[in-house]
């Protein structure tokens, strides 16, 4: 074994011309000594470089060319063969030529595998392949695991992964974490978060402080409670998806045009938060001027919509023109008398034509000439809705025990839509006691203090004509349980209190 040792040049000389001194310090020939010469040198072998190949070519380092092409060739061997898998069991690969599969047949049978038994079909993969690239351990199993553990059901999961597959891209942590805290903020109640989720998987995908942070804070702006926020979410957690200057406010300026109060819109929108989901230029402007082609006043939209909200989204010109021509042929109701009929009582649009008729068939059997009975269902429409059974207890009431004709019946038809028991009754008892002798609408309609008031007084006022009847007594009707038994209100009043009892 051979010691090679270098003379070092002196100082001064490498100060004066490095590159000589290099060279003079390669030129000089090395001091070669002998391991045995000094024991304090350290002794190494030199092997000198050589471009021949090494003798064992097993552990050469392969260049970096050679890896990155066989690593490349490897995957691309790895994507035909999970292809051809995904090809064999009916799954079209096409959109997952950009996206990173995993290495082997194995990884991709078990994510196959594991939607399959969440309740997904092969159809309902190939909708969206792209959940192919999510891992089990990784994307899968931690988002199912939240999902159930705010309470998507188990059974409902593969439902819930058809509808909103993105959801196994999330981050637990980062994305939908906050979401949830974000409807518990608005007072969701915690029971209510899967069927809010299940209803609307989207909300999974929003920015928190994005769209649902500004319309919940439009519609605070003009009067919703934030209490009732929560409350709105469960009934219809869409309007938080939806933009403010391209859906809410325009639906909201329209409303506003046509006579509603802020107020009364916030309530409304409080008991009916569907309605935010009306399109205000496909189906509620043609609606409202749909209303106004049948002969409904312009200053009566208002409260129609308080009454009944729903009638901004129905197809009106088919069910409008139904109805007319079955009231015209059947009850002898002109177009007129239906528009009226409309602006006291909307729900008229949705009455099944069946029920209709078994009131009126009723009223007619009790002797009431066809004319007076259409005078009867102009002046309060809620008649015809009222159950037969009611009307007859009602009646023979008014013959047997009152005694009184037929005629104060198709003078104050809202008889019918009073409680026997609690009102009618009671009250006419105690006017028995008292002997006073007056007409149904004086004893009936009017609140209990007024009728107090009445019994109190040493005479009997004159009775006016007064505001007209719109919503009847204590008639039960869907999206409507309005009395008249408030008065001297202003129209916001009324509004407002139509709109509550929705």
């Amino acid at each position: 074994m051979t010691t090679f040792l270098r003379r070092k040049p002196p100082f001064k000389t490498l100060l004066k011309n490095p590159f000589r001194v290099s060279r003079q310090f390669f030129s000089e020939p090395p001091i070669i000594l002998k391991p045995s010469q000094n024991p304090h040198i350290r002794v190494s072998t030199i092997r000198p470089f050589s471009a021949q190949p090494a003798k064992f070519p097993e552990y050469e380092m392969p260049s970096v060319t050679w890896g990155v092409v066989q690593g490349r060739k490897e995957k691309l061997v790895s994507r035909v063969i999970i292809c051809d898998y995904l090809k064999t069991v009916g799954i079209i690969p096409d959109e997952l030529e950009n996206l990173e599969l995993p290495s082997t047949v194995e990884v991709m049978r078990e994510r196959v595998e594991f939607l399959q038994k969440l309740g997904l079909t092969i159809d309902d993969i190939n909708e969206y392949p792209l959940m192919l690239g999510c891992s089990v351990r990784k994307n899968m199993i931690p988002v199912l695991g939240y999902l159930e553990k705010i309470g998507i059901q188990r059974a409902k999961m593969g439902e819930f992964i058809k509808n909103y597959p993105q959801v196994l891209h999330s981050s637990v942590v980062v994305e939908l974490v906050p979401v949830v805290r974000f409807l518990r903020g608005l007072d969701v109640e915690k029971q209510d978060l899967g069927y809010v989720l299940i209803k609307y998987p989207e909300l999974l995908g929003l920015k928190c402080e994005g769209t649902m942070s500004t319309s919940v804070a439009y519609l605070v702006s003009i009067g919703v409670s934030p209490r009732d926020i929560g409350p709105m979410v469960t009934q219809y957690p869409y309007f938080l998806g939806m933009r403010v200057g391209t859906m809410i406010k325009p639906l909201v300026d329209f409303l506003v045009s046509l006579g509603f109060p802020k107020k009364v819109l916030a309530r409304m929108f409080e008991k009916r938060a569907y309605v935010l989901g009306y399109d205000v230029e496909e189906m509620v402007k043609p609606n409202v001027d749909c209303l106004v082609s049948f002969g409904v006043r312009r200053e009566e939209l208002a409260s129609i919509i308080a009454q009944y909200p729903q009638i901004l989204g129905l197809p009106l010109k088919a069910k409008l023109s139904s109805q007319q021509y079955f009231f015209n042929l059947k009850l002898k109701i002109d177009p007129e008398g239906f528009a009226r009929v409309i602006e006291r009582m909307p729900q008229i649009v949705s009455l099944n034509q069946n029920v209709i008729m078994k009131s009126i068939e009723f009223l007619l059997g009790r002797g009431i000439p066809a004319g007076d009975v259409a005078n009867m269902v102009v002046r309060c429409p809620q008649i015809i809705a009222v159950q037969v059974g009611l009307m007859k207890n009602s009646f023979y009431f008014f013959k047997n025990e009152m005694g009184r004709p037929v005629k104060e019946l198709v003078e104050f038809p809202e008889y019918f839509t009073y409680s026997l028991e609690s009102r009618i009754k009671s009250r006419y008892h105690r006017l028995q006691s008292k002997g006073i002798r007056s007409s149904l609408a004086w004893f009936l309609n009017c609140s209990d203090r007024r009728f107090e008031e009445r019994l109190q007084a040493d005479f009997i006022e004159t009775e006016s004509a007064g505001p007209s009847f719109r919503m009847g007594g204590k008639l039960d009707l869907p999206g409507s349980q309005i009395t008249s038994d408030v008065e001297d209100e202003s129209d916001d009043e009324i509004l407002y209190r139509r709109t509550v009892s929705l």
